[in-house]
């Protein structure tokens, strides 16, 4: 076939769609599934038991680590799908959420900084669905940015250091919060401009 065959057939150069069963959503399934080991773990002996927090430590950071993978296999394999697209960020935020209110009701980390991760990914949640209609709003650096130092602040209030760590425990965490605000604060901005770019394209 000649190239403007190809052309003028769509489906010959349309790509196979991802099967739902792959690496890639296994590892996302995985993640969900270590939510609940984790908490076994990190509320096993009252949840201060010195061998239990270090497990509890490695099943986060085995999980948090799935993350990651999943998404750069599902991009360079074309492993995309429409389950994956739902199913990750939900294991992502079942994850961190877990960590973040098992963390507070231990006594181990303020309640008000978990509901600002928390209340941050609700209220980013509602904006996604706020814009749908009108388009996707990419994923930025510094949203990767703010993922990575949650999970670090995270792994460092799991490790049972003692009273030694607590100062970097709170720089880690405080940067987190930061990232954490600031990206919202610009998604928030990013989502209005958007729909509003969309409205005046629905009112042309």
């Amino acid at each position: 076939m000649t190239a403007d065959g190809a052309a003028s057939n769509p489906q010959a150069v349309r790509p196979e769609p991802a099967p739902l069963l792959n690496i890639a959503n296994v590892l996302t399934v995985s993640r969900l599934a270590l939510v609940p080991v984790f908490l076994v773990a990190l509320f096993w002996n009252d949840g201060h038991d010195e061998l239990w927090r270090w497990i509890a430590t490695g099943v986060f950071v085995v999980a948090s680590i799935t993350d990651r993978i999943d998404g750069d296999l599902a991009r360079r394999r074309n492993l995309v799908t429409d389950f994956g697209k739902v199913a990750d960020p939900i294991a992502d935020k079942a994850l961190t959420g877990a960590a973040l209110v098992g963390l507070s009701l231990l006594g181990d980390l303020a309640w008000w900084v978990t509901w600002v991760i928390i209340g941050r990914e609700l209220a980013i949640t509602l904006l996604r669905f706020w814009v749908i209609r009108h388009g996707v709003i990419a994923a930025s650096y510094g949203g990767k940015v703010k993922t990575l130092l949650q999970a670090v602040a995270i792994g460092l209030y799991l490790m049972p250091f003692g009273d030694w760590a607590e100062l970097p425990r709170w720089i880690v965490m405080g940067a987190a919060l930061v990232a954490t605000v600031g990206t919202g604060l610009d998604y928030v901005v990013r989502a209005i401009r958007l729909r509003a770019t969309g409205r005046a394209k629905a009112d042309a």
